[in-house]
């Protein structure tokens, strides 16, 4: 598995190597079938430049020698896809002052929805 593994950073490094640095960033060497390579690219736009160039790429693998004749794109959308955290939400409690206004205000608003929202409010709050 780490000769596998080696192999492909090894054929992945030679590749990048005959691309911009922009897209050469963006690729990774999947698989290695005989004479034939796959590489994975995050998303359309990427695959279509990395096909324009896989006949000097193959060529420049042959050269560092691997016996590739052919180069396969594949687009893999999560790639590009950044998992991050959502940030925690900040709440701030009201306060006395706040809460008794709004008790002011909820007695003056006629019964509706605005009411409910402010008794919802309310309630929340106070426990």
């Amino acid at each position: 598995m780490m000769r596998t593994a080696r192999e492909l950073l090894a054929v992945q490094a030679v590749l990048a190597g005959t691309l911009p640095p922009a897209l050469a960033r963006q690729i990774r060497v999947a698989r290695i079938d005989g004479p034939q390579i796959t590489v994975m690219v995050p998303g359309p736009a990427h695959a279509a430049r990395l096909r324009q160039t896989t006949e000097a790429a193959a060529r420049r693998i042959r050269d560092a020698g691997w016996p590739v004749e052919r180069i396969v794109v594949r687009i893999d959308a999560a790639m590009g896809r950044t998992w991050t955290q959502k940030p925690r939400r900040e709440v701030q409690p009201l306060g006395e002052g706040a809460l008794r206004s709004f008790e002011d205000l909820g007695r003056q608003v006629a019964p509706g929805p605005l009411a409910d929202a402010i008794g919802r409010l309310l309630r929340h709050h106070r426990s």
